[in-house]
């Protein structure tokens, strides 16, 4: 797989000139050239370059990192056959194969567990996309990978049963990867999922709330917010939901925790901890 310099660049956060340069002083990275005489990179040569830059943020110099990466090279551990699916999904997303890279997901999914394929497999390269994808590649290989937590979703046994959970990200928030995941280890341990999704208004918390009548409503922020912002957004979900308990997770809340406290929120990182929350709502309620 061959990559051009700009690609480079924005997957690694070193400038073009900055690796032109680099490529004429220390003879570092060595790109290939193309017919056209356009310089073309390797996969390795990318992590090389990632290499390079993790060294010089902890304080050395350019060609100390460089001398560092050139005689140190990367220690072969055992790779693994998720490893290697996974570096296969990254080389088709590269080149917009997304026929290719979903056919990768699909072999994963019908050779792991549904648990260990969204811990050890999906979540993974969700959390990866920023960093090793430009915005088009990240839009393709997190559609790809939403498409399968929701095949996997609906693969799942239901029960007539078990608490009713509504799932939503609050209104501006466009990242459900997480909300997904909790969908699905909610479902496994028998829980009824009710999941609105990416942008919910408070309005559809609402009526949803109204017509499933829910044990708890779980929200995911992902995206940084000010905190008028999230105070406003959190105020207006939690009085969509009246008295039904709100449990709230995802990095866009963590460093909100003492307002959302505040509301009469809860904040939870897993599926247990919503779990344990809820039992304990429920333990207090049914106190004399």
């Amino acid at each position: 797989m061959s990559l051009r310099i700009r690609t480079i660049a924005r997957l690694t956060g070193i400038r073009e000139a900055t690796l032109r340069a680099w490529e004429r002083r220390y003879g570092f990275p060595r790109p290939e050239r193309s017919e056209n005489n356009y310089r073309v990179y390797s996969r390795d040569e990318v992590e090389a370059v990632r290499r390079v830059a993790k060294l010089m943020e902890g304080g050395l110099s350019v060609s100390e990192a460089i001398a560092q990466v050139r005689t140190a090279p990367v220690a072969v551990a055992p790779f693994l056959p998720e490893a290697r699916r996974m570096e296969r999904f990254w080389a088709a997303v590269m080149v917009l194969d997304g026929d290719g890279a979903d056919a990768v997901l699909e072999e994963a999914r019908e050779q792991m567990g549904p648990l260990a394929y969204c811990d050890t497999f999906l979540l993974p390269l969700l959390r990866e996309m920023a960093s090793r994808l430009d915005v088009a590649r990240e839009h393709l290989g997190s559609a790809l990978v939403r498409q399968q937590l929701r095949l996997l979703l609906a693969g799942m046994e239901s029960t007539s049963d078990g608490p009713r959970g509504v799932l939503a990200c609050p209104a501006g928030d466009h990242h459900e990867g997480g909300l997904l995941a909790l969908a699905v280890h909610l479902k496994a341990r028998g829980w009824r999922v009710t999941l609105l999704g990416a942008d919910t208004p408070a309005e559809a918390l609402h009526e949803a709330c109204a017509l499933v009548r829910p044990e708890v409503v779980a929200l995911s922020f992902v995206r940084r917010r000010e905190p008028a912002d999230f105070l406003a957004v959190l105020s207006a979900s939690l009085q969509a939901c009246a008295s039904v308990p709100m449990v709230v997770g995802g990095p866009g809340a963590r460093e909100h925790l003492k307002t959302l406290f505040n509301m009469g929120a809860q904040y939870a990182e897993t599926a247990e901890e919503l779990i344990s929350i809820w039992q304990q709502v429920r333990n207090a309620q049914n106190r004399p």
